[in-house]
């Protein structure tokens, strides 16, 4: 093998719950890339588990499209959205330097130097994989505009729900009250000083909700938390299920308003001054308060993803941000 070619390992979904690791060979990096060697990485459980059960719906195979991802929907297709990796070949003062990337499970791969955002000293690199979820609760927030002292409701506590709420707490006199069936987010909620609650103890009349559980009793417990006109904000991508809204209830009477928001696009309300690439480097700088290690798993091999990601995708299990280590 020429000196500037080398072996990678990348993880394929192959077919319907069934994940492998295939071998990819690298040539040099081509004028205007960079080699970056994996370190960490991370798995997106609700979208991964999507593509793992072979749940993306045909009108969406183009649309959700993961940068860098290889092959095509359903499968086999190399998908997934968060590694950091050390800097091996590229500008001189970039070498040895940890940096974000959105890219697929992979030891080690080529990618343009402006698709990688360098961290910053004060960033801890196992941390920084919750960098694309951050960036996915940043666009819902421009998407839902919370204000001082709003009462925001936010059901689902998966990593995206508790950063959203994590954000919102941030607003002066903000009152920011996260949901979810699991008791065991409670803890969680109380150290980054947001009020927990079940879904039959949501509160009512809030000024805005964001719901991120991919759910329809979810879903039923963000319109009842809405207040008269107020926004409930969608997160959540439910695949190829059909979900039940109980839209004759105070949906109709109270002129709720239903609104998807996905990370694909900058929401409309920054969209004339954002770029993508701002967006991202703007979430990483959101990751600095390390109470946020709290929403980090203890971290798999990427040489056991084929064996662990049935367990690690089941919904029934409590794992937040599945870390990858790559070592």
């Amino acid at each position: 093998m020429p000196v500037d070619e080398q072996l990678a390992l990348a993880l394929w979904y192959v077919a319907p719950r069934k994940a492998e690791l295939r071998e990819e060979r690298l040539s040099a990096p081509e004028t205007g890339e960079v080699r970056v060697r994996a370190l960490w990485g991370a798995i997106s459980r609700g979208t991964e588990a999507l593509v793992f059960n072979g749940s993306v719906p045909a009108t969406e195979y183009n649309r959700m499209r993961s940068p860098n991802m290889g092959g095509q929907f359903p499968f086999p297709v190399k998908y997934g959205y968060s590694v950091v990796g050390a800097i091996e070949v590229g500008p001189e003062q970039l070498i040895g330097r940890p940096a974000f990337v959105l890219h697929p499970h992979q030891t080690l791969f080529n990618v343009p130097l402006r698709n990688i955002l360098p961290l910053s000293d004060n960033l801890p690199v196992r941390r920084a994989v919750l960098a694309a979820n951050m960036e996915t609760a940043l666009n819902a927030l421009w998407d839902g505009t919370p204000g001082p002292a709003d009462r925001v409701a936010v059901v689902g506590a998966g990593v995206v729900g508790i950063l959203v709420a994590f954000l919102c707490s941030s607003l002066a006199g903000a009152e920011v009250t996260l949901i979810d069936v699991d008791p065991t987010r409670a803890e969680i909620a109380r150290n980054l000083g947001i009020a927990f609650a079940n879904p039959h103890a949501s509160p009512i009349d809030c000024d805005l909700v964001f719901h991120a559980s991919a759910t329809a009793s979810g879903l039923s417990t963000a319109l009842a938390c809405a207040g008269l006109e107020s926004k409930i904000i969608e997160l959540s991508w439910y695949g190829n299920r059909s979900v039940e809204a109980s839209l004759g209830a105070a949906f109709h009477s109270q002129r709720l308003r239903l609104i998807s928001s996905q990370v694909g696009e900058v929401a409309r309300s920054h969209r004339a001054r954002w770029t993508r690439e701002r967006r991202l480097a703007a979430a990483l700088k959101l990751l600095l308060d390390e109470r946020l290690d709290a929403l980090l798993s203890p971290p798999i091999s990427f040489h056991e993803l084929p064996t662990r990601l049935p367990g690690v995708l089941d919904a029934k299990n409590s794992i937040l941000c599945q870390v990858i280590n790559y070592s």
